[in-house]
């Protein structure tokens, strides 16, 4: 695998367009089978290959047409390449950002698990605004993603974020469903005041 990888990068750095074909990968294997078999904390082989490649583009290129070339990589794959450039988005540089925090947005509209945890990684913890923050870590509770999988959790939390967890586990306890460890551990957190100023609701720097 590092071999062919090693080779698809030589492609990319010397005809950047073809990524498009590299980005194709086949296989995902989970990188940490026995303690994440689905792949939704620590991703895949693939997408840690795919974020190699991009970054290779990030380097040949202008920054205005990394950000073309990644957005067309994003809405013309399919749900694994899609995946893997959600992963891949802190290669991305820094004018790059407002099609980022697009392209986690669309993410978390999806319901395969995979595409939304890739989509609460460390360039949501970064740079997604808190509304949308809190929305993402309500969508991994019900899907059932694990909260390993969302970057910066407990530095992220806030009080607004805690009054929903617990709205939420008393519609489950009314309805008679079953409230997870991930929700149970959420509902005994305390927040302590934050030391710098607060992230806006609606900033997506």
């Amino acid at each position: 695998m590092d071999d062919l990888l090693a080779a698809a990068e030589r492609r990319v750095r010397d005809r950047p367009w073809s990524i498009h074909e590299e980005y194709a990968l086949v296989g995902a294997e989970p990188v940490r089978g026995s303690a994440d078999p689905e792949a939704l904390v620590f991703g895949t082989a693939d997408d840690r290959a795919r974020a190699r490649l991009l970054a290779v583009l990030v380097e040949v290129l202008p920054e205005a047409d990394v950000e073309r070339e990644t957005e067309r990589l994003y809405r013309q794959g399919d749900d694994a390449e899609r995946r893997g450039v959600l992963r891949a988005l802190p290669v991305l540089p820094a004018s790059s950002v407002r099609l980022g925090v697009a392209l986690v947005a669309d993410g978390l509209r999806s319901n395969d698990p995979r595409l939304v945890a890739a989509a609460m990684g460390p360039f949501s913890a970064a740079h997604l605004g808190q509304a949308a923050w809190r929305q993402g870590v309500l969508k991994c509770l019900f899907l059932g993603i694990p909260l390993m999988a969302v970057a910066d959790l407990a530095r992220r939390t806030d009080a607004e974020l805690l009054r929903m967890v617990r709205d939420l586990a008393e519609e489950r306890c009314a309805a008679g469903r079953e409230i997870g460890p991930d929700l149970r551990a959420l509902l005994d957190v305390a927040v302590l005041p934050a030391s710098g100023p607060s992230r806006g609701e609606d900033d997506s720097r």
